[in-house]
């Protein structure tokens, strides 16, 4: 199951929010240092400031995607799908497929493009990301700087009318 987060949920949030900066510290332009500090109601700020959803199996929290539209008027038609994170342990239910989808279905609803960046080297995600519709638009060499190492980062977008221009 696929549901629509709410502050409510900021302590589940917070949890796997942390897990994936602590598991994935490449993935994210944040990290588990800066992010753990926060209070409780930072979690809850960001599950109101972005549609944030949550996947369930079972009962069990296992992934998370956000959705959040930019509020530029000469932008308002652009939103960006940002802090994909799915558990190991669900990784092979297909979640991450979901999750993709629901966000998609979810911004056609608000705006004309979805946007999205992801680590070069995560093939995974690249796969997913390219069976759900979405292209390349544009690379950012050294886009995040971790312990001395440098990772690129690959930006995709998806025109919701299925024009991909």
């Amino acid at each position: 199951m696929i549901r629509l987060l709410t502050p409510a949920d900021a302590a589940l949030y917070r949890a796997i929010r942390l897990e994936a900066l602590e598991a994935h510290p490449e993935a994210f332009a944040s990290t588990f240092a800066r992010e753990q500090e926060k209070p409780l109601a930072w979690f809850e700020e960001r599950l109101t400031a972005s549609d944030i959803f949550g996947a369930f199996i079972d009962g069990e929290f296992v992934g998370i995607a956000g959705f959040h539209r930019q509020d530029g008027p000469q932008t308002m038609h652009k939103a960006h799908l940002w802090g994909m994170y799915v558990r190991q342990q669900a990784g092979r239910a297909g979640v991450g497929r979901h999750l993709v989808d629901t966000v998609i279905a979810h911004a056609a609803k608000h705006v004309e493009k979805l946007q999205l960046s992801v680590m070069s080297k995560n093939e995974a995600a690249l796969r997913l990301y390219k069976t759900t519709g979405f292209v390349e638009y544009g690379r950012e060499v050294k886009a995040f700087k971790q312990n001395g190492q440098y990772f690129d980062e690959v930006l995709m977008e998806l025109f919701l009318d299925g024009s991909n221009k």
